[in-house]
Protein backbone atom coordinates (compact mmCIF):
# COMPACT_ATOMS: atom_id res chain seq x y z
CA UNK A 1 0.00 0.00 0.00
CA UNK A 2 1.09 3.57 -0.60
CA UNK A 3 -0.12 7.10 -0.04
CA UNK A 4 1.91 8.30 -3.01
CA UNK A 5 4.81 9.21 -0.76
CA UNK A 6 5.68 6.11 1.29
CA UNK A 7 5.04 2.48 0.32
CA UNK A 8 4.52 -0.18 2.97
CA UNK A 9 4.22 -3.94 2.55
CA UNK A 10 1.40 -5.48 4.55
CA UNK A 11 2.47 -8.99 5.60
CA UNK A 12 5.11 -11.29 4.15
CA UNK A 13 3.05 -14.40 3.54
CA UNK A 14 4.10 -15.18 -0.03
CA UNK A 15 7.53 -15.69 -1.55
CA UNK A 16 9.39 -12.45 -2.20
CA UNK A 17 9.72 -13.29 -5.90
CA UNK A 18 5.93 -13.36 -6.10
CA UNK A 19 5.74 -10.06 -4.21
CA UNK A 20 8.15 -8.59 -6.75
CA UNK A 21 6.05 -9.85 -9.65
CA UNK A 22 2.83 -8.47 -8.19
CA UNK A 23 4.52 -5.08 -7.76
CA UNK A 24 6.10 -5.15 -11.24
CA UNK A 25 9.47 -5.39 -9.49
CA UNK A 26 9.01 -1.90 -8.02
CA UNK A 27 10.13 -2.89 -4.51
CA UNK A 28 13.13 -0.63 -4.02
CA UNK A 29 11.06 2.13 -2.46
CA UNK A 30 9.24 -0.03 0.10
CA UNK A 31 9.85 1.65 3.46
CA UNK A 32 9.00 -1.37 5.58
CA UNK A 33 6.84 -4.44 6.09
CA UNK A 34 4.22 -4.93 8.81
CA UNK A 35 3.77 -8.50 10.06
CA UNK A 36 0.71 -9.27 12.18
CA UNK A 37 1.70 -12.72 13.49
CA UNK A 38 3.79 -15.82 12.90
CA UNK A 39 1.52 -18.08 10.84
CA UNK A 40 3.24 -18.83 7.56
CA UNK A 41 0.58 -17.25 5.38
CA UNK A 42 1.63 -13.99 7.02
CA UNK A 43 5.35 -14.46 7.74
CA UNK A 44 6.71 -17.02 5.26
CA UNK A 45 8.90 -14.54 3.40
CA UNK A 46 10.20 -12.49 6.32
CA UNK A 47 13.79 -13.70 5.83
CA UNK A 48 13.62 -13.00 2.10
CA UNK A 49 12.14 -9.56 2.68
CA UNK A 50 14.85 -8.60 5.17
CA UNK A 51 17.56 -9.93 2.86
CA UNK A 52 16.14 -7.57 0.22
CA UNK A 53 16.95 -4.69 2.58
CA UNK A 54 13.42 -4.10 3.87
CA UNK A 55 12.81 -3.72 7.61
CA UNK A 56 10.03 -5.88 9.07
CA UNK A 57 8.00 -4.61 12.02
CA UNK A 58 6.31 -7.04 14.43
CA UNK A 59 5.74 -7.85 18.09
CA UNK A 60 8.47 -9.42 20.20
CA UNK A 61 6.29 -12.51 20.50
CA UNK A 62 6.04 -12.85 16.74
CA UNK A 63 9.79 -12.38 16.33
CA UNK A 64 10.49 -15.11 18.88
CA UNK A 65 8.00 -17.47 17.25
CA UNK A 66 9.46 -17.17 13.76
CA UNK A 67 13.00 -17.27 15.18
CA UNK A 68 14.08 -14.28 13.13
CA UNK A 69 17.42 -12.71 14.03
CA UNK A 70 18.12 -10.23 11.24
CA UNK A 71 19.03 -6.70 12.26
CA UNK A 72 16.18 -5.65 9.98
CA UNK A 73 13.60 -7.21 12.31
CA UNK A 74 12.19 -4.31 14.32
CA UNK A 75 10.06 -5.12 17.36
CA UNK A 76 7.29 -2.70 18.23
CA UNK A 77 4.89 -2.54 21.15
CA UNK A 78 1.12 -2.38 21.30
CA UNK A 79 -0.27 1.15 21.66
CA UNK A 80 3.14 2.75 21.04
CA UNK A 81 3.28 4.67 17.77
CA UNK A 82 6.22 4.62 15.38
CA UNK A 83 6.90 6.34 12.07
CA UNK A 84 7.63 4.99 8.62
CA UNK A 85 8.14 7.78 6.13
CA UNK A 86 4.88 9.70 5.82
CA UNK A 87 2.96 7.18 7.95
CA UNK A 88 2.48 7.15 11.72
CA UNK A 89 1.63 3.60 12.77
CA UNK A 90 -0.14 2.41 15.89
CA UNK A 91 0.10 -1.32 16.64
CA UNK A 92 -2.69 -2.75 18.78
CA UNK A 93 -3.25 -6.17 20.28
CA UNK A 94 -5.83 -8.50 18.76
CA UNK A 95 -7.18 -11.92 19.70
CA UNK A 96 -5.86 -14.97 17.82
CA UNK A 97 -4.36 -18.38 18.63
CA UNK A 98 -0.74 -17.22 18.39
CA UNK A 99 1.84 -15.65 20.68
CA UNK A 100 1.41 -11.86 20.32
CA UNK A 101 -0.69 -10.83 17.29
CA UNK A 102 -1.14 -7.23 16.22
CA UNK A 103 -3.42 -5.10 14.13
CA UNK A 104 -2.26 -1.72 12.87
CA UNK A 105 -3.72 1.74 12.35
CA UNK A 106 -1.81 3.83 9.82
CA UNK A 107 -2.33 7.57 9.48
CA UNK A 108 -0.69 10.35 7.49
CA UNK A 109 -0.80 14.13 7.27
CA UNK A 110 -3.18 14.00 4.30
CA UNK A 111 -5.86 12.68 6.65
CA UNK A 112 -5.82 9.05 5.63
CA UNK A 113 -6.43 6.69 8.53
CA UNK A 114 -6.29 3.00 7.63
CA UNK A 115 -7.12 0.12 9.96
CA UNK A 116 -5.54 -3.22 9.06
CA UNK A 117 -6.59 -6.30 11.05
CA UNK A 118 -6.63 -9.92 10.03
CA UNK A 119 -6.81 -13.26 11.82
CA UNK A 120 -8.64 -12.14 14.94
CA UNK A 121 -12.00 -13.02 16.41
CA UNK A 122 -12.48 -9.76 18.30
CA UNK A 123 -11.20 -6.18 18.32
CA UNK A 124 -11.77 -4.59 21.70
CA UNK A 125 -10.72 -1.07 20.76
CA UNK A 126 -12.74 1.72 19.19
CA UNK A 127 -11.30 4.02 16.55
CA UNK A 128 -12.15 7.51 15.34
CA UNK A 129 -11.85 9.06 11.88
CA UNK A 130 -11.15 5.83 9.98
CA UNK A 131 -11.02 6.48 6.23
CA UNK A 132 -10.12 2.97 5.07
CA UNK A 133 -10.61 -0.42 6.70
CA UNK A 134 -8.95 -3.70 5.74
CA UNK A 135 -10.41 -6.36 8.01
CA UNK A 136 -10.90 -10.10 8.11
CA UNK A 137 -14.38 -11.50 7.52
CA UNK A 138 -13.62 -15.20 7.59
CA UNK A 139 -16.97 -16.94 7.98
CA UNK A 140 -20.67 -16.58 8.54
CA UNK A 141 -22.08 -18.39 11.56
CA UNK A 142 -25.19 -19.23 9.54
CA UNK A 143 -23.19 -20.78 6.70
CA UNK A 144 -20.86 -22.58 9.11
CA UNK A 145 -23.77 -24.11 11.04
CA UNK A 146 -25.36 -25.24 7.79
CA UNK A 147 -22.10 -26.86 6.67
CA UNK A 148 -21.75 -28.63 10.00
CA UNK A 149 -25.32 -29.89 9.73
CA UNK A 150 -24.63 -31.15 6.20
CA UNK A 151 -21.43 -32.85 7.33
CA UNK A 152 -19.17 -30.84 5.02
CA UNK A 153 -17.40 -29.18 7.97
CA UNK A 154 -16.52 -31.09 11.17
CA UNK A 155 -18.12 -29.83 14.39
CA UNK A 156 -14.69 -29.40 16.00
CA UNK A 157 -13.88 -26.64 13.50
CA UNK A 158 -16.54 -24.34 14.92
CA UNK A 159 -14.83 -23.89 18.28
CA UNK A 160 -11.48 -23.16 16.64
CA UNK A 161 -12.96 -20.63 14.23
CA UNK A 162 -14.86 -18.87 17.00
CA UNK A 163 -11.63 -18.46 18.98
CA UNK A 164 -9.36 -17.42 16.12
CA UNK A 165 -11.18 -15.73 13.24
CA UNK A 166 -13.61 -12.86 12.67
CA UNK A 167 -17.15 -13.87 11.80
CA UNK A 168 -19.30 -11.73 9.52
CA UNK A 169 -21.60 -11.07 12.47
CA UNK A 170 -18.74 -9.78 14.65
CA UNK A 171 -17.37 -7.66 11.82
CA UNK A 172 -20.76 -5.98 11.47
CA UNK A 173 -20.77 -5.31 15.22
CA UNK A 174 -17.25 -3.87 14.94
CA UNK A 175 -18.36 -1.39 12.29
CA UNK A 176 -21.44 -0.39 14.27
CA UNK A 177 -19.26 0.35 17.31
CA UNK A 178 -16.80 2.60 15.48
CA UNK A 179 -16.79 6.09 14.01
CA UNK A 180 -17.55 5.74 10.29
CA UNK A 181 -18.14 9.42 9.58
CA UNK A 182 -15.04 9.66 7.39
CA UNK A 183 -14.99 6.11 6.01
CA UNK A 184 -14.37 5.91 2.26
CA UNK A 185 -14.09 2.17 1.60
CA UNK A 186 -13.67 -1.26 3.15
CA UNK A 187 -11.67 -4.27 2.03
CA UNK A 188 -12.71 -7.66 3.39
CA UNK A 189 -9.85 -10.11 3.88
CA UNK A 190 -9.32 -13.82 4.49
CA UNK A 191 -12.74 -15.14 3.48
CA UNK A 192 -13.14 -18.87 4.05
CA UNK A 193 -13.52 -20.99 0.92
CA UNK A 194 -16.33 -23.04 2.47
CA UNK A 195 -17.96 -20.86 5.11
CA UNK A 196 -18.41 -17.52 3.37
CA UNK A 197 -20.32 -15.93 0.51
CA UNK A 198 -18.51 -13.04 -1.19
CA UNK A 199 -21.61 -11.39 -2.65
CA UNK A 200 -23.57 -11.66 0.59
CA UNK A 201 -20.65 -10.45 2.73
CA UNK A 202 -20.09 -7.47 0.47
CA UNK A 203 -23.78 -6.60 0.51
CA UNK A 204 -24.09 -6.97 4.30
CA UNK A 205 -21.07 -4.81 5.16
CA UNK A 206 -22.04 -2.20 2.61
CA UNK A 207 -25.47 -1.97 4.22
CA UNK A 208 -23.82 -1.24 7.58
CA UNK A 209 -21.18 1.23 6.37
CA UNK A 210 -22.93 2.86 3.44
CA UNK A 211 -19.60 2.87 1.58
CA UNK A 212 -18.01 0.72 -1.16
CA UNK A 213 -16.83 -2.74 -0.10
CA UNK A 214 -14.22 -4.81 -1.92
CA UNK A 215 -13.05 -8.40 -1.50
CA UNK A 216 -9.29 -8.94 -1.35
Amino acid sequence: MTDGSTSILLEAGIRFKEIQRKLNFQTRDIAGCLVTHEHLDHSKAVNEVTRAGIDCYMSAGTKDSIKADSHRIKTVKAKQEFTLGSWTILPFDVQHDVSEPFGFVLKNKAGDRLLFATDTYYIRYRFNDLTHVMVEANYSTRILDKNIENGTVPQIMKKRLMRSHFSLENVKDFFRANDLSKLQETWLLHLSDNNSDEAAFKRDIQSVTGKPVYIA
